[in-house]
C-alpha cells in the first residue's frame, strides 16, 4: 500500500526550514527544492523564502563562502569542482564567481601539493610521463586547473620522460 503524503501547511514549512536553516547553513536553492518536493503554492515559497532572508536564516553569499572553504579544506576539491557544487545548490554566479576570486591562490596550492604528493605514490605506470598524466587527470577530477596542476607537479619536480 501507498502512503499517501500529507500536504505541508506554509506554517509547517516556515517552522520545519527555519529550524533545518538553525542547525547548519543552506542556499536558497535548496530552500526552493524543498518547498517544489513538498507541494508549497508558489506565492507562499516567496513568502516563506523572504523570512528566512530577512530573519537572516539564509544568506547566499555566507552559504558560498562557508561551502566554498569546507570543500576546499576538508575534500580537498579544486574551484571548477566547488563551482559546480555551488550551481547545483542554487546559487547565483555573481555570487559563487566572487566568492571563488576570493581564494587565493597560495592557499590552493596549499591544497594541492601534499594531495598530488600522496597520490603519486599510489599511481603506477610504464614511465614518468605516464605517471604525471595520470596524477594530472586526478586533479582535474578534483576540480583544479591545469596551469595551477602544471605548476604543482614542476614544483615537485617529477621527473618526466618529455
Amino acid at each position: 500500500m501507498l502512503k499517501e503524503k500529507k500536504q505541508v501547511t506554509e506554517q509547517e514549512a516556515w517552522q520545519k526550514l527555519s529550524n533545518w536553516c538553525a542547525k547548519a547553513e543552506h542556499s536558497s536553492g535548496e530552500m526552493r527544492q524543498k518547498m517544489m518536493r513538498w507541494d508549497i503554492a508558489e506565492d507562499a515559497q516567496e513568502r516563506i523564502l523572504e523570512r528566512l532572508v530577512s530573519g537572516k536564516y539564509i544568506d547566499d553569499e555566507r552559504f558560498a563562502h562557508a561551502y566554498a572553504h569546507d570543500k576546499l579544506t576538508y575534500d580537498k576539491w579544486g574551484r571548477r569542482k566547488i563551482e559546480q557544487g555551488l550551481f547545483q545548490k542554487g546559487v547565483s554566479k555573481d555570487i559563487y564567481g566572487k566568492v571563488l576570486d576570493e581564494i587565493s591562490d597560495e592557499r590552493y596550492i596549499e591544497v594541492l601539493k601534499p594531495l598530488l604528493s600522496k597520490k603519486w605514490k599510489t599511481i603506477t605506470g610504464r614511465n614518468d610521463y605516464e605517471c604525471a598524466m595520470k596524477l594530472m587527470k586526478y586533479a582535474l577530477g578534483r576540480g583544479f586547473e591545469l596551469p595551477v596542476i602544471r605548476k604543482c607537479i614542476d614544483d615537485m619536480e617529477i621527473p618526466t620522460d618529455d
